[in-house]
């Protein structure tokens, strides 16, 4: 890269002997310093990629939450329910947000690397001077990027939306929660392409493992409401945390507990486990395993 800085070794030294330069062993690296021109230009790639069909990859997803939002509100919301003291499409409204927001960072996350090898262009990645934490960095901020951008979408319909109040009480917990929810599912999209080797593998990840997670996170109800079994089960659930918490940042109230300090706790757990995905994610970059091989 033209703008990147180089090591004196890099740019060839002259030899006193021959007068010839050298030049550093193939295989060592040149750029010493973090390149910042090639992770922009990575992130800038991706975003650009989604954001050329917006309407597929913003606006559809937030259409498909309005009709849940409908759906589940003439459903379960007639007769004035109140679900933690506040009218049923209000407690829904931001859990459907967080879960349009995780569902579309694991789609962009999960696209390009499978994409890539299915049409033989995976070199593309695999050839510029990015190294992996780089490479990573740029892919996660690409996702992160768009559920952002179908958060606010959403976020924007449902402030039109009668009978909703989206009135923020914490909004550390919005953006603390609504940031973790979106990297964890891009960790986890990342990790998925990589292991994918046909699109229906990647398919078969979302249809039972993502779609059932965040369909039964306690998005559309309160886990006070389940049997004790069945609400062990859904506290080991990392979906649960981000989608209540989430509401938390937005209501004041969350089923995570009773205290404000239950919540925190929640958080932390949050930020340990993408930094344990983060660590995978790395590992098997460098690695090269189904990349390189």
């Amino acid at each position: 890269m033209a703008n990147q800085p180089y090591s004196t070794e890099a740019a060839g030294t002259p030899d006193a002997m021959s007068g010839l330069r050298k030049f550093p062993p193939q295989g060592e690296a040149i750029i010493h310093q973090v390149n910042w021109l090639g992770l922009k230009t990575l992130y800038m790639k991706e975003v650009r990629r989604f954001f050329k069909v917006q309407t597929q990859t913003i606006w559809a997803p937030a259409i498909t939450t309005l009709l849940q939002l409908m759906i589940f509100t003439l459903a379960l919301g007639q007769g004035g329910r109140m679900v933690l003291g506040v009218p049923f499409a209000t407690f829904v409204a931001p859990g459907l947000i967080v879960m349009g927001m995780m569902q579309n960072a694991f789609q962009n996350a999960s696209f390009s690397f499978l994409s890539g090898k299915m049409q033989g262009t995976i070199i593309d990645f695999l050839m510029p001077p990015l190294s992996e934490g780089e490479l990573m960095a740029a892919m996660i901020a690409g996702a992160v990027t768009r559920a952002v951008l179908v958060g606010c979408a959403v976020a924007l319909a449902m402030f039109f939306w009668p009978g909703i109040s989206l009135h923020v009480e914490h909004p550390w917990a919005v953006i603390w929660f609504g940031l973790m929810g979106a990297v964890f599912l891009s960790f986890f999209g990342l990790l998925s392409s990589i292991w994918a080797e046909k699109f229906d593998h990647n398919a078969a990840l979302t249809s039972f493992i993502v779609t059932p997670l965040t369909m039964l996170s306690g998005t559309f109800y309160v886990i006070s409401n389940l049997a004790p079994v069945f609400q062990a089960i859904s506290r080991a659930n990392p979906f649960f945390y981000v989608i209540s918490g989430f509401r938390y940042g937005f209501l004041g109230q969350s089923d995570i507990g009773h205290t404000n300090m239950a919540v925190l706790h929640g958080a932390l757990g949050l930020g340990v486990l993408n930094a344990v995905l983060a660590t995978i994610t790395y590992l098997v970059l460098r690695s090269g395993w189904k990349l390189k091989s």
